[in-house]
């Protein structure tokens, strides 16, 4: 029913509209148009001899019109409708007047045999797989899509009594989100699948590629707390942003592996077995002389995405989202290069000299 399904949509506007994050809430109203309703009277034309169909065919012919030829124009043919000339279709007494009869029977007067009159109604009925449904637009601010939708839902299940056979369904911006979201649960597990797949035929031992991949949720603290300095909330952008800084992070780590197993094996050198003291002095060697190629590469990044980060004008908007992880996620991630990932590359070659001995 048109008319409840309007009411539920007022009721759901007038429970959204106190509702933290709110800018504007409105459920559209079908009101305003006026059509004219003839309904025949079935016992009044049985008592002339007439039926239905005959009062049907006579407001057919007289509203809707009927071809009766076509004409030629050159090479071009146009069909010629009749029908009454709209100030009369517009004008229910007139339309009382139609007579309507059958071959051999009485002419009788539309007014007679019929009910005319103008109703109101709606201009314009949604539908949407074959089903009636109403709009309620709102427009949030100064929060995010997803806390408010998840707040609006229990606001309407607390508020808001849907009748049997009635649903309501949440759309636009939130509904992107949410298939984006599915998504993104296939593809962030994916990209951390590749990037160990990567490290391990780089390193071709389990403990350094673990050791990269243990690091990265370090990496991604800087990026969180950009995100809160700037006030962002998370979206598809700040995700992808999340994924690149992944794989940035992860670039960074092999880089310190790598010179860190140089200068290992520079210490095993003929098969020789080393003491703690050599791999310290080995890991000091990798790592500190080292600090200047690992700084070139982050800055080298971070200097390449400031200019998103402070750009205007647009897809501005988006282009910042992309950025701000990345390039506070490049801070933490240095710091972790250059201080935790020789740490734990000390533990675990201690741990492996410990145990040959």
């Amino acid at each position: 029913d048109l008319q409840t399904i309007q009411r539920i949509g007022q009721d759901i506007e007038r429970a959204l509209a106190p509702l933290p994050g709110t800018a504007s809430v409105y459920a559209e109203r079908s009101f305003g148009g006026r059509y004219l309703d003839i309904r025949p009277d079935a016992d009044a034309l049985a008592r002339y001899g007439l039926t239905t169909g005959d009062a049907q065919e006579v407001i057919s012919l007289a509203l809707g019109g009927e071809e009766i030829t076509t004409t030629v124009e050159g090479r071009e043919r146009y069909p010629v409708q009749v029908r009454y000339a709209r100030d009369f279709r517009d004008d229910p007494t007139t339309i009382s007047r139609l007579l309507v009869g059958s071959s051999g029977g009485p002419q009788v007067p539309l007014g007679q045999v019929a009910d005319i009159r103008f109703s109101p109604g709606p201009p314009m009925i949604r539908s949407e797989g074959g089903y009636l449904y109403d709009q309620v637009s709102i427009d949030v601010r100064g929060r995010d899509v997803g806390s408010y939708v998840r707040d609006a839902q229990g606001v309407v299940a607390r508020e808001v009594k849907l009748p049997t056979g009635y649903w309501l369904r949440w759309s636009g911006q939130y509904e992107a989100i949410q298939r984006v979201k599915a998504r993104l649960q296939v593809v962030v597990p994916l990209t951390l699948g590749i990037i160990a797949l990567l490290l391990y035929l780089t390193f071709g031992t389990v403990a350094e590629t673990a050791i990269v991949m243990l690091s990265l949720p370090f990496a991604l603290v800087g990026g969180v707390w950009i995100m809160w300095l700037l006030d962002y909330n998370l979206s598809i952008a700040v995700a992808v942003g999340f994924i690149a800084l992944a794989g940035v992070a992860a670039e960074t780590g092999v880089v310190m592996i790598i010179y860190l197993d140089h200068a290992w094996e520079a210490v095993t050198q003929g098969g020789r077995r080393p003491t703690l003291t050599e791999l310290v002095g080995a890991i000091e060697h990798g790592a500190v002389n080292r600090v200047r190629p690992k700084l070139m590469t982050v800055l080298a990044i971070m200097l390449g995405l400031v200019p998103a980060l402070w750009s205007h004008g647009a897809g501005a908007s988006v282009m910042k989202r992309i950025a701000a992880p990345m390039v506070g996620g490049m801070v933490t991630s240095t710091i972790l290069t250059l201080i935790v990932i020789p740490v734990i590359y000390y533990l675990w070659r201690s741990w492996e000299l410990r145990r040959t001995q």
